[in-house]
Order: C-alpha cells, then structure tokens, then sequence
C-alpha cells in the first residue's frame, strides 16, 4: 500500500513545490526523497520521477528509515549538492504515511502506543539551489550550515524496527530530559561563530516530536511561549510526520508572517536554527539566514530554499484498493480501545511515563481524519 501511496502523496507536494518556483520542472538537476514508510526497490525516488516526468537522467537519493531527524538530514545533503554543483536545482522530497506503524494496542509495548497516537501523515516538498535567478526565482531561507551529532548516552532511546508485523517504534520515558539537556550543546556550536547566544534572537523551526519535548526544550533554554507558536501549531494540526514536519513548520512560518507583514519570512528575524532530532539519538542542527539584500539582486552565497509545497492525504482511502493489507481491528475499535488503554495507562503507570499525550492528542490521533484513518476504510 505504502509502495503506491508515499510516491503520489509526494507527488502532490513536489507539483506544489515546482509551482512556486516558477521554472520549468526540466531545470531539476538533482531529487533527494526521504521516507520511513516501507522500502522497495526501485525506489519511491524512481516512482516519483516518472510520476512527475523529470528528466531520466535526474541525480536521484532515496533515503529510506531514517525517522524524525532527516527533515534536517535532506536540507543538510541538498545544501551540499547545490554548493557543489553549479547551477543546480535540488528537489527535495519527504512523504510519510505512518500506516505501517497502526496495529491493536499491546499490553508489552505501551511505548509503541504513544507513538501511534501522535504520528500523521503528510508529504512536503522544497526547491533548494544557490545563486536565485532574479526576478524568477525568490529566497525564502538560506543554509548557512549544518550538522549531524548522536547525542551521549541515549543508546535506544528512541528505536524502530521494519519487521512482518509493520514498523514498530519504541521510546524511552526520559527522551525529553536527554534531548533538552543536550540542545544547548548543539546550539552553541551552530552559532558561537556568528557571535549569537540569544536563543529568544532567533526564529524556531522545531521537529516537534511531542508535547513533552517542547515543553522541557522551551524551559531548558528559557525561550518566549511564541518562539515554537509555529512548531506547536504545526504538531496540533497534524501530528508528527516524521521527516517532514519541519518542512512544514517553515511553510507554516513564512506564510504567518506574510499574513502578518513581517519583514522576514522568518518571524520578521535575520536569524534562525532548524533543529531535528530522531532515532540514535541522532539530532540535526541547520543555521538559518533571511538576508534581504540578496533578495533583491544575483549574488553568490548559500544554498537557499526557493520553494515550499505540502500535501497531507484525503481523509480515507478504501481499504477494498488493497485487500492484502489487514489491520487486527476497525477504526473504530481501535478510537474505543486506545481511549480505554490510555486510561489504564495513567492508573498503573507514573504520569511522567505517558505525559506526551493530551486528550486532545488522543481525541485528535485516534480519528480516522489524521493518522491511521487516512488509510483504513472509515
């Protein structure tokens, strides 16, 4: 199912994506396409190009089961092949469908249930390239750097595993700690170049990963309530989406502060970090730039997202399309048995353990509008 659905989720991005962009989809030298949704051979990356008609000869990356840090991983790689390669144009693709991970809810595996009821589903899509064309093609945010690091000490903190039964995700209680103990780390390198120390200076591109995150991230580094507004909205309106989420936290982000008539797409701010984290613990760091000045003439300097699309799937698909594909229970089971499970999840277990979800986490993810509904017969 996820063969045939993660390419055309894309494939809607990718079409909004080169839209905006303004040029013809033939000047696409280079398509990276990352999901955590199956694998296969050859690869949604191959799907996608004949979805779309790019050119055969096209520079294709397909980067499979990589988890929630590679929002940060694709911008890193299209950074580098647009800095390289002279006059290129880098598609980026993330797509996400977290059917794989649905199955009834387990007694032995109450972590696996926390991440089922705040996955989604969503695709996005980027242009990335250097040297925007004047007057064609419009910077949105620049790359200034990035950088990968595993974080110490958190040896299967979060873990998936493809297996029969689908994906299974795995998360230790204390991910939170070791995440917003650790950021300040990252931070400081990405920055202490460029003489910043302020994070309250900067805007927020913040792979969301759950509520208790956020929350521990934004006490550790003393950051104003609006600083993730958009991270948060972004995690209510979709859930986590894995890859692709900080894409769409930077869509979300220049489109508000459009609406608002902001002088950046940023917040109004120069400055701004995207910062993912995922399986390993493995975290990206990107530095973000808005320069106004090279706005408005062709001038070298970094890599620059030129284009944003997002796609998220239609509320359900009929199961009777693949009738290989078995879930244990109904969409409606599955809402009265979480809810149930839940339960006895806060009367047995320590608060902290399961204070990711809220109910309005749990009303939201249990319906077949956002997660697993999109992929079950409703």
């Amino acid at each position: 199912m996820v063969v045939v659905e993660v390419p055309k989720l894309g494939k809607e991005a990718a079409t909004k994506a080169i839209k905006e962009w303004g040029q013809p989809k033939s000047k696409i030298t280079h398509l990276i396409f990352c999901t955590t949704s199956g694998v296969d051979m050859p690869g949604a990356d191959y799907q996608l190009t004949k979805l779309l008609g790019l050119r055969p000869y096209v520079k294709r990356f397909m980067m499979y089961q990589q988890g929630c840090f590679a929002g940060g991983t694709v911008l890193r790689l299209a950074k580098d092949l647009a800095e390289n390669n002279k006059g290129a144009r880098v598609l980026v693709v993330c797509s996400e469908i977290t059917a794989v991970t649905f199955r009834g809810p387990s007694d032995t595996h109450l972590d696996s249930l926390v991440g089922q009821a705040l996955f989604g589903d969503g695709a996005a899509a980027l242009i990335v390239g250097s040297d925007p064309v004047l007057g064609i093609e419009k910077p949105l945010f620049e790359l200034v750097s990035a950088a990968q690091t595993i974080l110490p000490d958190s040896d299967g903190a979060i873990d998936g595993h493809l297996r029969e039964v689908g994906l299974t995700f795995h998360l230790l209680k204390d991910v939170p700690g070791l995440i917003s103990k650790n950021i300040e780390k990252s931070l400081t390198e990405a920055f202490k170049p460029l003489g910043i120390s302020d994070w309250n200076s900067l805007f927020w591109i913040a792979h969301p990963g759950g509520p208790a995150i956020l929350d521990q991230v934004e006490a550790k580094l003393e950051l104003k309530p609006e600083k993730l507004r958009a991270t948060r909205q972004v995690l209510s309106d979709y859930g986590n989406m894995s890859s692709a989420c900080v894409l769409f936290i930077l869509d979300e982000m220049r489109k508000k502060s459009a609406e608002y008539g902001l002088q950046s797409t940023g917040e109004g701010l120069e400055w701004g970090v995207l910062f993912g984290f995922g399986p390993g613990l493995t975290v990206e760091t990107v530095v973000l730039h808005i320069d106004e000045i090279r706005k408005a003439q062709r001038a070298e300097g970094p890599a620059t997202i030129m284009a944003i699309g997002t796609a998220t799937p239609p509320n359900c698909v009929d199961q009777s399309e693949y009738p290989d594909y078995y879930f244990r229970i109904t969409n409606s089971e599955h809402k009265v048995e979480l809810k149930e499970k839940f339960k006895r999840m806060r009367e047995i277990h320590d608060q902290e353990e399961v204070h990711a979800l809220d109910r309005g986490d749990l009303e939201r993810k249990s319906s077949c509008v956002r997660i697993h509904g999109a992929l079950v017969g409703c």
